[in-house]
């Protein structure tokens, strides 16, 4: 039994081990490439690019000697979404590459210490309130004190820096969410009264969970940060669903938010402009709509193999460094490249609900299929933007646009999600 759990959990690590040595590749002929094509490339991206690699191999080892037996491929998909960002950056603007690569290593830390200090994950059930409280708090902050970026006043300026609360906010919500539908999911699933044919529970059972939620999205819409609003509902009606299987619910919740979504646009000028531009971005290609317009125009131009490293103008684009990554992707790396990127995101999610498919504890499944939900419709969201699906809402493409709040939030996201899969103990 015990040399089948070994030989088990060697597989699962050397299965992280060979995709690396994949990605290894990926990131130096990215940089190999720019330093050969691009006059703004330096002797740094030769070192740059050894250097990411080498950092995702001591990750890989420290697991690999500590026994560590969290999912095998989530840091293998993050190495080559983050790779992806440091050679775009890079490219983009050195200056942008050399900080990207700071905060990679910050995350990677980060990364470490979430799997090592929180690996017994359960306990953080028994904090509900206190996860409330915080995220209430962070929340509130930027309202009185925040900077003001790109229509959204959701930025903290510590001088050196600048902190996005709402990044970090989001895991605790997703936490809070997990522990207070695994206390309360008997009820909400089966309703302790009647009205009509709706069976509902009681206002002990929705009051608070309701409660939280609408004072989070009440805060992040007077900082107008409306992006990532919709991300926190769809992760509160994601989450929902699967604590209880029941459509009602989500039924219900679209009819909020189509309430709110048509409350918005009344009441906020920005929303009508992202709307208006959305439907036409012509009658305002020298104004708002421009960057849209150059979006598609760079979008457009990459074809199907990319104009190549260099070799395009995603400059045109403001921003492109932060919201419309994606495009000045598409434009150099073409449709397989933009495709390869979206085919990671969907990856990540598979294995994010095998992840909570596979652990038995219901608050671990329910954190897991949270965290899932957020990343996912984070990285839809910001995709169908940039592309004209949706209006553009202004958040980032985790793991690889520029910033430091969203990329050491989503590696916290991913060492929680890799916790859940250690304490499962499968192999997925």
């Amino acid at each position: 039994m015990a040399s089948s759990a070994i030989n088990k959990l060697a597989g699962s690590r050397a299965t992280e081990r060979n995709l690396l040595l994949l990605a290894a590749p990926y990131t130096l002929a990215g940089m190999l490439a720019l330093y050969l094509g691009s006059q703004r490339a330096g002797y740094q991206s030769l070192i740059l690019g050894p250097a990411a690699v080498a950092a995702f191999f001591l990750v890989h080892l420290y697991w690999k000697k500590v026994g560590y037996k969290g999912d095998s491929y989530l840091l293998p998909i993050t190495a080559v979404l983050s790779a992806t960002s440091l050679v775009v950056l890079y490219r983009l603007n050195p200056a942008y590459g050399m900080r990207q690569f700071i905060w990679i290593l910050i995350g990677l830390g980060v990364l470490l210490l979430t799997s090592r200090l929180l690996v017994d994950f359960r306990f953080l059930g028994d904090y509900k309130y206190i996860y409330a409280l915080a995220g209430l708090i962070a929340l509130i902050l930027p309202i009185f004190f925040g900077q003001e970026h790109g229509g959204a006043k959701s930025w903290l300026d510590f001088g050196l820096f600048q902190f996005q609360s709402s990044e970090f906010v989001k895991i605790l919500v997703v936490l809070f969410l997990a522990s207070f539908l695994t206390e309360n999911k008997a009820v909400l699933s089966a309703g302790t009264r009647s009205l009509g044919w709706l069976s509902i529970p009681g206002p002990q059972e929705w009051v608070p969970l309701v409660a939280m939620w609408g004072v989070s999205l009440l805060l992040l819409v007077f900082q107008r940060d409306l992006g990532t609003a919709l991300i926190y509902f769809g992760t509160f009606l994601a989450m929902v669903y699967v604590a209880t299987a029941r459509v009602s619910y989500v039924v219900f919740g679209l009819g909020l938010f189509t309430a709110g979504a048509a409350a918005s646009y009344q009441l906020f000028g920005h929303v009508r402009s992202r709307v208006a531009i959305w439907l036409n971005p012509w009658p305002y290609a020298d104004t708002a709509g421009y960057q849209l317009i150059q979006s598609y125009f760079a979008i457009g131009s990459g074809g199907v193999l990319g104009t190549s490293l260099g070799q395009g103008y995603p400059d045109f684009i403001p921003l492109v460094h932060s919201d419309f990554i994606f495009s000045a992707i598409c434009e150099e790396l073409g449709l397989l490249g933009g495709a390869a990127i979206i085919v990671l995101f969907m990856f990540y999610v598979f294995r994010g609900i095998k992840i909570s498919m596979n652990t038995k504890d219901e608050f671990a499944a329910l954190a897991a299929s949270g965290f899932t939900a957020l990343l996912g419709l984070q990285a839809f969201i910001i995709i169908a933007g940039v592309t004209g699906l949706l209006p553009l809402t202004g958040v980032t493409l985790p793991y690889v646009s520029y910033g430091g709040s969203s990329l050491v939030a989503n590696f916290i996201l991913m060492g929680l999600l890799l916790n859940i899969s250690h304490e499962a103990a499968a192999d997925l």
